[in-house]
């Protein structure tokens, strides 16, 4: 991977160079190798206690024996460290949200053999403890207290590429994860990308709050240390801080979910002197609304905003740097076809199931995790992305489930969602459908207010029909005082539907 030829390059040219910053926590590359043989040798030493007290938990087969090491705990610092400092040693190391419900932490540690996981969650070690499972499970502080203690193991290598180094998770918030593994080939593809078009570039100084276990900030944490970049890692996006670190960081790039963007630059406007080195943004993850990306220029008109698509298990396909983010425009070497429900390619402009083929994509999901096929045998792999190919661009509709039938019309919910953007007294919106009897489904949007407005019915109405086709148009309105989200700030589709049915959402 090369992760571990630039850290040891780095660690020997230019020692004092600083690689990962956070929780008030700096480590240059010369310290990050010296903390990594330490890190390995307490892993190294907790996996073979375990094949030597008792019957460890076998790691999934699809690691080709390697054992899987997990961290998960709230410090975004002590994550990309673990992850970083592993990734030069034979071991598969994951991270775990601890905010994940608990059946979800236990079922991927019991699905995918997890053998050693250092977590401060008291409810997770009853739980695996309750359940059998063989493993260790040690807090953070004490695993560092055993990193100070411990003889450190050989310096880390560069390691064949077909060796699996990476556990993966697609979800964990509503639906029972899926795991899958990246290979360090896989991985030395997707940096490849990025690194050509998303300017990750040595001694650059990158910002990229959020959790480590969120695939987005994992990624950045990865391509920053591999392409000889300084990451900084914060556990949650500090709103009222961010201008300071920006400033005193000498921060010039930030690679963050739509979400913070939108509060990036309310800090900018707030702050506007403290961005004055920011040059480029970097956000995905999510559908970017276009008033997010016409605010941030407005705030901070000298700093560059890149929208990719991408899938964790597929890699980087393409970029948007202008609109919405729903054009993208695909990366060389990426190959992309829009299927029907039978497999076969539809006209140009028509709705269907993308698939893609890149060097970068997984082999497939772990068998123990889900049924679901990832890649078939020709290389060509899907995550049920739905979009159009129009004149070589790629048009997102949204997944499967954001695709509603109404009336025999497709009606693309993310679209619906779109026309919201910038509507008064909307602080978000989500358009879900809901059955009906003779239509099949009829879309329906829930909004945020915006501070202490209520939107008015007969003024989204007005809004939708000036902007949208008759069949996208709602025919059911409900707000709720905070719409439900993921860690990494989307809005949950699935669960928003459900506060309809439930009664929780109020009709206007």
């Amino acid at each position: 991977m090369p992760i571990t030829s630039a850290m040891l390059r780095i660690a020997e040219h230019h020692p004092e160079r600083l690689a990962i910053a956070g929780d008030g926590q700096l480590l240059t590359y010369g310290e990050l190798v010296e903390r990594s043989r330490r890190t390995a040798a307490v892993i190294d030493a907790l996996q073979n206690a375990l094949g030597e007290t008792g019957t460890p938990p076998s790691p999934a087969p699809e690691t080709g024996g390697i054992p899987i090491s997990a961290i998960s705990v709230d410090s975004a610092f002590a994550a990309a460290r673990f992850v970083a400092a592993l990734a030069g040693y034979r071991a598969v190391s994951a991270t775990i949200d601890p905010r994940w419900p608990l059946e979800h932490r236990v079922g991927v540690v019991l699905a995918t053999g997890i053998s050693v996981i250092v977590s401060d969650s008291a409810d997770l070690a009853a739980a695996l403890a309750a359940q059998g499972w063989g493993g260790t499970i040690l807090t953070l502080a004490a695993f560092e207290e055993r990193e100070r203690a411990v003889d450190p193991a050989p310096p880390p290598e560069v390691r064949d590429g077909r060796e699996a180094f990476l556990l993966l998770f697609s979800s964990g918030t509503t639906s029972r994860p899926k795991a899958f593994l990246k290979t360090r080939q896989q991985y030395r593809e997707n940096v490849a990308v990025s690194s050509a078009h998303l300017e990750p570039l040595p001694g650059v100084a990158t910002l990229a709050p959020g959790p480590v276990s969120y695939s987005l900030t994992l990624y950045a944490v990865i391509e920053c240390l591999a392409t000889g970049g300084s990451v900084h890692v914060a556990d949650a996006f500090d709103p009222f801080g961010v201008a300071a670190r920006v400033r005193d960081e000498a921060i010039t790039r930030v690679v963050a979910v739509p979400a913070v963007v939108q509060t990036l630059t309310d800090a900018a406007r707030r702050e506007p002197d403290a961005f004055d080195r920011l040059e480029l943004v970097v956000t995905g993850g999510a559908n970017l609304p276009a008033a997010i990306r016409d605010g941030l220029a407005r705030a901070l008109p000298q700093t560059r905003l890149i929208s990719y698509y991408g899938a964790a298990e597929i890699g980087f396909i393409g970029d948007s740097r202008d609109g919405d983010g729903t054009a993208i425009t695909i990366y060389p070497g990426i190959d992309a076809s829009v299927r029907d429900e039978s497999g076969r390619e539809v006209p140009e402009g028509s709705a269907g199931t993308l698939w893609i083929r890149a060097a970068a994509c997984s082999d497939g999901y772990l068998a123990g995790t889900t049924d679901d096929v990832l890649r078939g045998a020709d290389g060509w792999a899907t995550v049920h992305d739905q979009a159009r190919l129009v004149a070589g661009r790629l048009h997102l509709l949204g997944r499967a489930g954001d695709v509603a039938v109404t009336g025999g019309h497709k009606v693309s919910l993310p679209e619906v969602d779109r026309a919201f953007a910038a509507a008064p007294c909307v602080g978000a919106a989500i358009a879900v459908a809901l059955p009906h009897a003779s239509l099949g489904s009829i879309v329906a949007l829930v909004v945020e207010a915006n501070g202490e407005a209520v939107p008015d019915r007969e003024a989204l109405a007005a809004w939708a029909s000036e902007r949208l086709a008759p069949q996208f148009v709602p025919r059911r309105w409900f707000s709720l005082p905070q719409l439900p989200r993921t860690v990494g700030g989307k809005v949950r589709r699935g669960e928003t539907a459900e506060r309809i049915a439930d009664g929780s959402a109020v009709r206007l």
